[in-house]
Parts: C-alpha cells; sequence; structure tokens
C-alpha cells in the first residue's frame, strides 16, 4: 500500500516543474543556506571597509538583505490589501453576472467554434 502511494507522489512530482517540487525547494534551501554562510564566513575573514560604520559588522550585509526582503513583502501584502478590488468590479451596474455556461459560450463563440 505505501508503496503504490510513494509511486504516485513520484508521478505527481514527475509532472511538476522542477521549481515546484517540493525536493527541488528543500535543496535550494539548503544550497543558499550555504552560500550566505559562506559569505558571512569570508566577511570575518576578509576585510570590509565600511562608508557609515554600521555597515563594516560582521554579517551586515545578510541582515540588511533579509530586512529589506521582509519589508518589499510586508509592503506588498499592505498594497495588495489598498489595491484589491471586488470581483464585480468592472462589471456594469444591475447587470447580472453570466454563469459558467453562459461564460463559456461566449467565448467559444468569439473563437469562431
Amino acid at each position: 500500500m505505501s508503496n503504490n502511494v510513494s509511486s504516485s507522489r513520484e508521478k505527481d512530482d514527475e509532472q511538476l516543474h522542477w521549481l515546484v517540487r517540493p525536493a527541488t525547494i528543500r535543496k535550494l534551501w539548503i544550497g543558499f543556506s550555504i552560500v550566505l554562510l559562506l559569505v558571512v564566513v569570508a566577511q570575518s575573514v576578509i576585510y570590509v571597509k565600511g562608508y557609515f560604520g554600521i555597515d563594516a559588522w560582521v554579517g551586515f550585509g545578510a541582515v540588511y538583505g533579509f530586512a529589506s526582503c521582509l519589508l518589499m513583502v510586508l509592503v506588498a501584502k499592505l498594497l495588495g490589501l489598498v489595491l484589491k478590488r471586488s470581483e464585480d468590479y468592472y462589471e456594469e451596474a444591475g447587470e447580472p453576472r453570466p454563469t459558467d455556461h453562459q461564460q463559456s459560450a461566449v467565448e467559444e463563440s468569439a473563437d469562431g467554434t
């Protein structure tokens, strides 16, 4: 039974794009973490001249990059909340929404089929 389940998971993984496979995502996380660690270790060995004082600290680039990325995600979430519109925002007032069947018929007639 478990052999059958694992083979179906493998088939599902093969059909997914390589960037969305769970195994690939895990490998990417491990790889990027190792690169980040190597960069921080290299900064402790190689002298970095800071222009503002704080940017000469060991690991400043990693912390600054993480904080910048976090800030971008939070701003994007806030913008999404502010700019979000309802699904029927562009429909005419008082006009009923087409059902799925009506919508597919309209699309077929537009395609010429």
